[in-house]
């Protein structure tokens, strides 16, 4: 068994969060994640609290075991929510697309767990000094938003950077995967696109065969121009984006193209103009398990790669 610095610091099994994918990771993913021994997340995305407080109300249903809240700072309901979780004595919180660092005292005060999710070395350093308990290193290499260095390189360079537990993330969909991040001095791990076929989840089916179906190079990056990067798996919308992008077209016609977009795909299925988010490891997905299965395969290979060694 893998005990790390993150399994004492989150009280889960294994180290292994699963990501905070909007419109995906609800309260069916996230229980059945914990309960399986890692700790789920529930995705607030752009939802109002309430919407985020019902689902946390189900997961409590659910699992008796500790879940968290991936909070997308960018927002308009962040505040909102930032207050609602601990209202609800989440365990723990999670947090992109912006400094968690005005509601790191508030959280530390109800006892949650602050985890912020990190592209860079400097904003890790930041956070750190901030108060967090941990980071969650996410390499270019992930689904959805993402930042410019790889995880390969960034994960290193954050290890020795800060001395609170690093998560490695990005890229990450095996066995092989976790055995690297922890030789590269990562103490836990964070999954995404592995999720998305576990049988729990509710994403609707044709994102999963997207996934499913993916080879190695079916993931492209769109958004660059805006300033907003986000890596999905090509479909026409995609395509068209990236064109009007070559064309130097107007920030707010690519924007317009792009709102809405992530539901339709998750949840109506339109896998032709919605936004299929996937990272670039969808190309070793084939098959549906339940979470538990996924958990439990990934991590005895990577106990076997590892042959029994002990980590920080």
């Amino acid at each position: 068994m893998i005990n790390t610095a993150v399994n004492t610091l989150l009280k889960i099994k294994y180290p292994i969060i699963q990501g905070g994918m909007a419109w995906i990771a609800d309260a069916a993913l996230a229980s059945a994640v914990s309960n399986a021994g890692g700790l789920g997340l529930i995705a607030a995305g752009s939802a109002p609290a309430e919407i985020v407080r019902k689902e946390i109300l189900k997961a409590k249903e659910l699992t008796d075991k500790p879940f968290g809240v991936n909070i997308m700072l960018m927002s308009p309901h962040a505040e909102e929510i930032a207050h609602m979780v601990c209202e609800e004595k989440i365990a723990a919180v999670t947090t992109g697309a912006g400094n968690p660092g005005k509601y790191i005292t508030m959280w530390k005060e109800h006892n949650i767990t602050v985890i912020p999710v990190v592209p860079s070395v400097a904003l890790a350093v930041r956070m750190e000094r901030a108060g967090a308990d941990a980071v969650i290193c996410e390499g270019t290499e992930a689904g959805g938003h993402i930042g410019e260095l790889t995880t390969m390189v960034l994960v290193p360079q954050i290890v020795d950077a800060v001395d609170i537990p690093v998560i490695a993330a990005g890229g990450i969909a095996d066995g092989r995967g976790i055995a690297a991040a922890f030789m590269l001095g990562a103490s836990g791990v964070q999954v995404g696109t592995r999720f998305l076929v576990a049988e729990e989840c509710t994403v609707h089916d044709n994102y999963k065969e997207m996934v499913l179906k993916a080879k190695d190079t079916d993931s492209m990056v769109t958004g660059r121009s805006t300033g907003h990067p986000v890596r999905v798996i090509k479909n026409r919308l995609a395509r068209d984006i990236q064109a009007l992008e070559k064309e130097n077209a107007d920030i707010k016609e690519i924007e317009k193209m792009a709102t809405g977009s992530l539901r339709a795909a998750a949840i109506e299925g339109d896998v032709v103009y919605g936004s299929v988010m996937a990272g670039q490891i969808a190309g070793m997905i084939n098959k549906r398990q339940t979470a538990k299965e996924i958990i439990e395969e990934m991590f005895s290979e990577a106990e076997k790669l590892l042959g029994g060694a002990k980590w920080a």
